[in-house]
């Protein structure tokens, strides 16, 4: 596991943010289940990424990749009826492949690694055998299913994560039948839903929101076409903190029209105090005097890391709360990002669903566990804009998972790094 050691140093310069992950995902399966040739780009190989990608080529898909251009046809999806899809480390892989393998009669086998096998799949275990699935599985992966799903109403609570029910809204319309998904407790992470519908309808399948859920007519195919991805808001607010904590940096490559939920970290850092200016040409972060704030994170959770890096340079306190999901991701998130902080001189503390920071002007520097968590990993990066000694991160691989070039684009923004 390699280290990177960061310095204090003031940001400057232009981003261009990588292909929103998410919408990667979504377009990549959409395209997958399509008959016939689909075009997406841009693409940022990101292990998450590589992880889809070989998963609907388990499945049958025909995929080549040239540069950041991948080439789909989806014609012979579902010619085997057996399957291996290795997840990687990929909660979306695996919560949106495990619904789509079943539509399509595949008797399949799901693995993972890192803290992927122990996440919850607990929703489609619960739901899945009632519509004509078994699934085989001491608690997490391996996770062995089999049989062919049916059309019906699927219940699922809304609060857990919203990958179950994108996995659900992607597969039923290929069951034959009008499906309903009612949500059985109010939906979290609805960006994400509002993303998968609005994926959905370019490749030509339509979902109609109900009043506690989802109708998904019968009989509709997707269609390929040429897919363009959006820049990514959740990658974004790495070098909008930078910026907020006294850097001068302009993000390119965003849309402020995006449903992406993370786009809501544009209201949040003004509502910090930093100076944010919205042009054709990009959108500019300086800082401010930044003050605490209090942030429901229900509907934001990937956001968190860096707000809490924010949140502890912003005079007075600051209350994040709404985001226990993040004891279940790559790390036990609010406990890692607390540690981390509170290891170089922040005032963190933990709560069952979030953390109370008390601003200080600054980090003291130290070493820090990355957790091999991508987010927590590039966080503590930016947190070395207000530290008075070098900090010292592990795990710095982790960023590959979502972000590869994130210290590429770190250094050409005057950020200082070195590999130990």
């Amino acid at each position: 596991m390699s280290k990177v050691r960061v310095f204090p140093s003031v940001f400057n310069g232009e981003v261009t943010l990588p292909p929103s992950k998410s919408d990667v995902h979504r377009a990549i399966l959409c395209a997958s289940l399509a008959r016939g040739k689909s075009v997406i780009s841009p693409v940022d190989m990101s292990q998450d990424i590589l992880a889809t990608i070989d998963c609907a080529k388990a499945l049958g898909a025909d995929i080549t990749v040239e540069g950041n251009t991948v080439y789909i046809d989806g014609t012979n999806l579902f010619g085997s009826k057996t399957a291996e899809l290795n997840c990687r480390e990929s909660g979306s892989t695996l919560r949106f492949f495990i619904p789509v393998a079943a539509v399509g009669g595949v008797a399949a086998t799901f693995t993972g690694k890192g803290r992927l096998p122990q996440r919850p799949i607990g929703i489609y275990l619960d739901c899945l055998p009632k519509f004509g699935v078994k699934c085989n599985t001491e608690g997490g992966l391996p996770l062995d299913i089999s049989g062919e799903l049916q059309p019906g109403n699927f219940e699922v609570p809304g609060n857990v994560s919203s990958q179950f029910i994108t996995g659900l809204l992607l597969a039923l319309p290929l069951t034959g039948k009008d499906c309903t998904i009612t949500l059985t407790s109010p939906l979290q992470s609805v960006g994400y839903i509002n993303m998968t519908i609005r994926t959905m309808g370019v490749f030509g399948v339509k979902v109609e929101a109900t009043e506690n859920g989802y109708f998904i007519k019968g009989g509709q195919s997707y269609k390929p076409c040429r897919y363009t991805c959006e820049g990514d808001w959740s990658q974004a607010a790495f070098f909008m903190a930078a910026g907020a904590l006294g850097g001068q940096l302009t993000l390119k490559g965003l849309h402020t029209d995006s449903i992406q939920g993370d786009m809501q970290c544009l209201e949040i850092f003004k509502e910090f105090g930093a100076n944010v200016t919205v042009t054709p040409n990009g959108i500019t972060v300086t800082g401010g005097d930044l003050k605490g704030i209090s942030i429901d994170a229900t509907q934001i959770p990937d956001l968190v890391p860096i707000l809490a890096v924010t949140a502890a340079f912003a005079e007075g306190s600051t209350n994040i709360y709404g985001a226990e999901r993040l004891r279940i991701k790559e790390s036990d998130r609010l406990n890692a990002i607390s540690t981390c902080l509170n290891k170089v001189g922040a005032k963190v503390t933990e709560k069952p669903d979030g953390l109370i920071i008390e601003g200080v002007k600054n980090a003291a520097g130290g070493s820090v566990e990355g957790y091999n968590d991508h987010r927590i990993v590039m966080s503590m990066a930016i947190c070395a804009e207000k530290s008075t000694a070098p900090i010292e991160i592990s795990d710095k691989e982790s960023i590959n998972k979502s972000y590869p070039s994130f210290f590429e684009d770190y250094k050409k923004v005057k950020g200082k790094v070195e590999e130990i």
